[in-house]
């Protein structure tokens, strides 16, 4: 709950408290859907292309909404039953105004973390650490954009010691908007990559708006970033303190055996048993133990973690067939990862089954070769590519290749091949729709 008084919330907004008791305590957290609305719900009406968020105000305090944040245009003509109404110039900022004005009044550790792949599964990660000795809330799913991550800091409770918070970034400006949000103690970059190239066309410009993260630091607060990173160095401050994991870091990973991750810390040698085995989230656990030492919290001996949905989680089918469902995001380099894994993981046969990767801009088509190729290489059994895009992938795989339009047709095709001992991975932008590919899966001998 925001344990502040309406008042304090319409003064947070940057707005004007135009109906209700500005004495009155605070909402429970704030929501955007007017759908989604329970009783003791901040509504923020905001403007769409289409239709205004206003109009559904009314529906939003028959569901029990503590009050509604609207614009001023709009404000005067709801009738709330004598609720709260805050009258603002602009909503969406108004959200963000009163998200920062939480953050504050919270007085919680903040760590953000961007990247270009496996920004999630390194903030489901650190949220499992911190977890073992402070109260903790973390981004939910991928609440992660200046909407996202308003709602996400606004559900915090009043007694949260850290937020572990997602940036998104689909262009430049994004994250420095995000950052001046949750003005954060410690900022995390887990990599940076091909991705987001049809906005913003070059590597160099990819890493720039990541460096937003950096820029955007208070004086005296840290930054966590892969070692031998040449296209962040031009944004290290000297004046933030800098660590940086990964081969030639302060935090390197020494060994994986038998599920054990055994991590230099910066000459501390330290050992925490994780419940999954792909490299990528291994080397995410590094990059994770250095954020938490930032904090000031040691990584327990154990992790219990729950990555986000569609990202990575195993699926057991019938007939003895294993399915990694990774179906929510993609880029040449999460995609590398996934396929090396899977090349890597005892199976009768694997199944890659692909979707296209998307916003890489006029080099799509040699990125998905690229792909094609890696496979083929790693000698992955049998290739399915769904949609037009995702094509340049079979054509470079010269194994045995199947190219379909739709994910329906791909999970046919799947229920018809797959046996027992098989293990398929199922791979694509979110565009691509893959998860359609299991559902439902009737694959088995």
């Amino acid at each position: 709950m925001i344990d502040r008084s309406a008042g304090w919330v319409a003064a947070a907004c940057g707005g004007q408290l135009v109906s209700g008791d500005e004495g009155a305590a605070g909402p429970r957290r704030a929501v955007v859907d007017s759908r989604c609305v329970e009783p003791g719900d901040l509504f923020v009406a905001l403007p769409g292309t289409r239709v205004d968020g206003a109009d559904f105000a009314v529906a939003a305090f028959d569901s029990g909404a503590w009050g509604a944040v609207v614009s001023t245009e709009r404000a005067g003509a709801i009738d709330a039953g004598g609720k709260a109404v805050i009258a603002v110039e602009d909503p969406l900022a108004a959200l963000g105004l009163l998200a920062r004005a939480w953050r504050r009044e919270l007085g919680a550790r903040v760590v953000a973390i961007t990247g270009s792949t496996g920004k999630t599964s390194t903030k489901d990660i650190l949220a499992a650490m911190l977890r073992a000795q402070l109260r903790v809330h973390a981004t939910r799913e991928n609440l992660n954009t200046e909407i996202g991550l308003p709602l996400t800091i606004l559900e915090a409770a009043a007694d949260t010691e850290c937020l572990v918070l997602e940036l998104a970034m689909r262009g430049e400006g994004q994250i420095a908007e995000l950052t001046a949000i949750c003005e954060p103690d410690v900022g995390v970059i887990v990599n940076v990559g091909p991705v987001h190239l049809e906005l913003l066309g070059t590597l160099e410009r990819v890493a720039a708006a990541k460096a937003e993260l950096i820029t955007g630091l208070r004086s005296g607060a840290a930054c966590v970033v892969p070692a031998r990173e040449p296209l962040l160095a031009p944004y290290l401050r000297d004046d933030v303190e800098t660590t940086m994991f990964g081969p030639g870091g302060e935090f390197q990973l020494v060994s994986f055996e038998d599920g054990i991750a055994t991590i230099d810390a910066d000459g501390d040698r330290i050992q925490i048993a994780v419940p999954y085995t792909e490299p990528h989230n291994v080397l995410n656990t590094v990059a994770a133990t250095a954020a938490a030492r930032a904090v000031g919290v040691a990584p327990p001996r154990s992790l219990d973690v729950r990555f986000s949905s569609l990202r990575g989680a195993l699926v057991e089918l019938g007939g003895g067939v294993t399915v990694v469902n990774d179906c929510y995001n993609a880029n040449p380099m999460s995609m590398r990862a996934a396929l090396e894994h899977l090349a890597a993981t005892p199976a009768e046969r694997r199944v890659a089954v692909l979707g296209r990767m998307a916003e890489l801009g006029p080099d799509e088509a040699r990125f998905h070769r690229e792909v094609g190729a890696l496979a083929d290489e790693l000698g992955i059994d049998i290739l399915i590519a769904v949609g037009e895009g995702a094509l340049p992938i079979a054509e470079a795989f010269d194994g045995q290749r199947y190219a379909v339009a739709t994910p329906e047709e791909a999970r046919l095709v799947l229920d018809e091949l797959a046996q027992p001992g098989d293990r398929v991975l199922v791979k694509g932008s979110r565009s691509a729709g893959l998860e359609r590919v299991l559902d439902p899966v009737g694959a088995g001998a």
